[in-house]
């Protein structure tokens, strides 16, 4: 079987490649031109690798002409909720225009694969405790440009696969907050472990910066969700969309205090206002009952693990 996995060199793709190299897939993937590629160098031999831009007309449609996969993983995209405010345009174009390349590389290539459409809990936005449990029945409320462009993807992956003319066998997921070893320093769990080693180490003071840590997120392990993604392409419904969630909520304070409880030495939390964004959605916690009938799947990891083994990473590279 052949598989193309978008945006390959990013946190969530390299997890997707190993995941499939233990399957013995056939993989093939794309990377921004621009990107490092370091992550996938202990995989590299075993990946047939096209860099290129999403957004740049014909690479992607030279891609799929190329390899005609039967399942395609769409997981490339401008990710960062903070970069989106400092650039909302980019963002929304390297999101939508991205995607909608991509479907009309597959029309274009006259087949119909089965296309994992990564969408994003982010889009249900302004949410209250009367909301929670959010489920793919909620309101999309979105409150920040990255959720607005992820809106989009959602609606265009439904567009293309409920469209008459194309009929693409389309499947939406919205996972939401995904963390795990290996992911980029701008993201909460890793730039708290990261700065308890370097604390521990002595290459920073015993004082760990921080933005907001009220707001209430719904983590999951990056090596639980990719397990759910392959599941959602081998079982669920084109045109659907679904959940893939904890159902559990822990606020950025209880995160940090877990990680603080881990660390080896004492230090000292402070608020950084430049740490701060524009608008924080106060609580994201979702159900995932659909996709679990559905599969079979739920999460394996604890969350105690995971961070335990975020910090074990960082450890280990400063």
């Amino acid at each position: 079987m052949k598989v193309l996995i978008t945006g390959t060199e990013g946190f969530v793709g390299t997890y997707m490649a190993e995941f499939l190299i233990d399957k013995g897939v056939e993989i093939y993937g794309t990377a921004w031109r621009r990107a490092s590629l370091t992550s996938l160098e202990h995989i590299k031999d075993k990946i047939t690798l096209f860099t290129g831009d999403i957004i740049e007309e014909g690479f992607l449609e030279r891609t799929i002409k190329e390899v005609m996969p039967e399942r395609i993983i769409h997981l490339a995209a401008q990710s960062h909720v903070p970069t989106s405010w400092e650039d909302p345009a980019n963002t929304i174009i390297t999101n939508t225009v991205g995607t909608i390349n991509l479907f009309l590389a597959v029309i274009e290539a006259g087949y119909n694969p089965r296309i994992l459409n990564a969408c994003a809990a982010n889009e249900y936005g302004l949410t209250t405790e009367d909301d929670i449990p959010l489920t793919e029945k909620t309101v999309l409320k979105p409150l920040n440009p990255y959720a607005v462009s992820k809106v989009a993807v959602d609606m265009l992956g439904f567009l293309y696969a409920k469209s008459p003319a194309h009929r693409l066998n389309i499947i939406n997921v919205r996972p939401f907050s995904h963390i795990g070893p290996r992911q980029d320093e701008k993201f909460a769990s890793s730039a708290f472990a990261r700065q308890i080693a370097l604390i521990e180490k002595g290459l920073q003071e015993p004082i760990i910066h921080v933005g907001n840590l009220e707001p209430k997120r719904d983590f999951t392990d990056v090596r639980d969700v990719i397990e759910a993604y392959w599941l959602a392409l081998e079982k669920a419904i084109p045109g659907e969309v679904y959940n893939i969630c904890s159902e559990n909520a822990y606020s950025i304070r209880e995160l940090l205090n877990l990680l603080l409880s881990m660390a080896k030495v004492n230090i000292e939390v402070r608020q950084d206002p430049e740490r701060m964004v524009p608008s924080d959605v106060p609580i994201i916690v979702g159900a995932c009952t659909k996709f679990k009938i559905l599969t079979g799947w739920k999460p394996r990891i604890p969350f105690e693990k995971t961070l335990e083994d975020i910090l074990t990473y960082w450890r280990e590279r400063v």
